[in-house]
């Protein structure tokens, strides 16, 4: 189960609220554990030509009491097939053939099967939902419901069925409860972050001069893919100028590049980096690597629970002031089910993460369990560009790094 629930159960009895409505598919993952890759695609004008952009609509139902449910199109209901959360409810026609005998189905797919059959009157997925809210004895309840992305019109509809409700924005009082991971997530993040070492490390080893970089993406893709992760990027420094994805650039005698990857395992993602030299690094360069490494054990240092984002944001940029490097932006972010969950990890900002339940500082405070990244890149436009990137959770009396990555040394190519 990805979802914390005690976490979440705490939360809702902080802000009062009798029930969670996930709208967004990222969202609805991490309530339900459902996933469907069309969730995040598809758009309401690609099934009905001249109907808005809006994300085709699904929700999940988290009470305070009770068992979730899950609002799913009936096409797409055989993901939901063995999911812990088992009140499924569906919209529209099944579209099934009935011309034939039913054959041999194994469980839980006759569960299934007889939902598909089942008489409802739910048009839409909205209509399911304020079913479930009826069965449920939710309408005059206090929901959360999470607002962003949501289309105004469907907003409104649900405003317009449940007149005696106290409708809340949630959106931000979900990530709260996202940040502190639950031990299913952190076991899915660590497979994550092994498939992603291993693939990047290979993908690195082939480097070459000559070499376009597509050669090492395609080999990154290609291991990663046979560990049953999904890519999800490759970056690059080119010439010290900044961050590419997406440029023809041969690899040079000469390069030290920023390297930066991710892939994507049972929908938790991964995110690291390093340095790629294809010759020994000057003094210089050395010099400024070894910065950023003392960067990243000041940062790794102040991860404990009680201290504020800013704390590590600003234990790292000291690291680098007292080597006189002034031109870096070192930080760090939580990471998940989306490639950046809070906290963010930068100095202060003065800005509120504020929706109708929560009102906070930017400025958020470290709690075990956390899935953290500390990162330091470094830009020298002509010259090269350094990085190091690593992920940790956040334990009762500091950090342990999220998997063991013996990269204290960039990854330096012997072009013979």
């Amino acid at each position: 189960m990805l979802l914390n629930r005690a976490r979440a159960a705490d939360y809702m009895r902080e802000y009062g609220l009798d029930v969670l409505v996930a709208t967004s598919p990222v969202n609805i993952t991490y309530f339900t554990d459902y996933y469907c890759w069309t969730d995040r695609l598809f758009k309401e004008f690609m099934m009905a030509p001249g109907a808005p952009a809006h994300l085709a609509q699904a929700y999940a139902v988290l009470p305070l009491e009770g068992e979730p449910a899950l609002v799913v199109n009936p096409l797409l209901a055989v993901n939901a097939a063995d999911l812990w959360v088992t009140d499924l409810h569906i919209f529209g026609g099944a579209g099934i053939d009935d011309s034939l005998p039913l054959g041999e189905l194994p469980q839980p797919l006759r569960r299934l099967e007889a939902l598909l059959r089942a008489e409802h009157d739910n048009a839409g997925p909205t209509d399911a939902l304020l079913s479930i809210l009826r069965q449920r004895g939710l309408t005059n309840a206090r929901i959360g419901l999470e607002m962003e992305g949501l289309p105004p019109a469907t907003n409104d509809q649900i405003r317009r069925a449940l007149p005696g409700a106290s409708l809340k924005d949630c959106a931000d009082l979900i990530r709260m409860v996202r940040m502190v991971k639950s031990a299913e997530e952190i076991h899915l993040l660590t497979r994550s972050a092994e498939i992603n070492e291993q693939a990047a490390m290979d993908s690195l080893a082939i480097a070459r001069p000559g070499q376009p970089i597509s050669e090492l993406v395609e080999h990154y893709r290609s291991h990663a893919a046979s560990q049953g992760a999904d890519f999800d990027h490759y970056a690059f420094g080119v010439h010290g100028l900044g961050i590419a994805t997406e440029t023809n650039h041969r690899l040079t005698a000469g390069d030290v590049l920023y390297v930066d990857f991710g892939c994507i395992y049972r929908q938790c993602f991964s995110d690291t980096g390093t340095t790629l030299a294809m010759r020994e690094l000057p003094d210089e360069l050395s010099m400024r690597h070894a910065a950023l490494h003392a960067c990243i054990e000041a940062g790794e240092e102040a991860l404990r629970p009680g201290a504020k984002a800013s704390d590590i944001a600003d234990a790292m940029n000291q690291a680098l002031h007292d080597r006189n490097i002034t031109g870096s932006f070192p930080h760090g972010h939580g990471v998940g089910l989306e490639v950046r969950d809070y906290p963010i990890l930068v100095p202060d900002n003065g800005l509120r993460i504020q929706d109708d339940c929560v009102d906070l500082p930017s400025d958020l405070v470290l709690e075990t369990d956390m899935v953290l990244n500390l990162e330091a890149p470094l830009f020298m436009p002509g010259v090269g560009s350094l990085h190091i990137e690593r992920s940790y959770v956040v334990t009762s009396h500091g950090s342990r790094p999220l998997i063991e990555q013996h990269r204290r040394l960039p990854v330096i190519i012997d072009p013979s």
